[in-house]
């Protein structure tokens, strides 16, 4: 039975407790002055916290294992979720989109051929463009056997692929991914701590 990477996108407060606490030190709001002061203070600092969750960056979630090695199931990460707004998507990008069969469902894939591009896979092995691609992010014990026939990319259309190769469901199954399916990029594992640090 195939497993996914799929994950829970709903976003999460921030946590002010830290900040509250510092600025009660430093500030002593024993005052009216300095209370309204310290309100303001924390006021702005939510505002800013949910303005940058809200259009730049979102925690999430995975829930899978698709994904691995790199992103294990119940991992936290922020996703960017402007970039694409200014960048252009890239061969190794991790992304995340909404599922093209159910799109209440949100996955997370790497992009493998861009639009345009030539692919096929032979016994696993993957080409694209007539040479055969290095995938470091692939360990052999998640490698598998499959094939795809010679193929091109639609016009704004991704084929994308999970690192754990034998129980991913990706495009092999599913097809290229439209680029209106695709709302951010994964960008940084914040949790567990041992793990923490920028998806690649």
């Amino acid at each position: 039975m195939m497993e996914d990477s799929s994950f829970d996108s709903t976003p999460q407060a921030p946590n002010p407790d830290s900040s509250i606490e510092e600025a009660a030190v430093s500030s002593e709001p024993g005052t009216p002055r300095n209370l309204r002061i310290w309100l303001r203070d924390l006021l702005v600092s939510i505002a800013a916290s949910v303005l940058i969750i809200t259009f730049l960056y979102q925690p999430v979630k995975v829930e899978g294992t698709s994904m691995l090695p790199r992103l294990e199931d119940q991992d936290r990460l922020f996703i960017n979720k402007f970039v694409y707004h200014f960048e252009k998507i890239e061969r190794g990008d991790v992304v995340v989109f909404y599922y093209p069969r159910d799109p209440e469902k949100s996955y997370i894939k790497r992009v493998i051929a861009l639009p345009g591009d030539e692919l096929r896979i032979d016994r696993g092995s993957v080409f694209v463009n007539g040479k055969a691609i290095s995938e470091p992010y692939v360990p052999r014990r998640y490698f598998d056997g499959r094939s795809v026939d010679r193929m091109v990319i639609p016009a704004n259309e991704y084929f994308v692929m999970g690192d754990h190769r034998s129980i991913s469901s990706d495009s092999r199954d599913f097809g290229p991914v439209e680029r209106n399916l695709i709302y951010g990029k994964a960008a940084f594992v914040y949790w567990p701590t041992g793990k923490m640090g920028v998806v690649r």
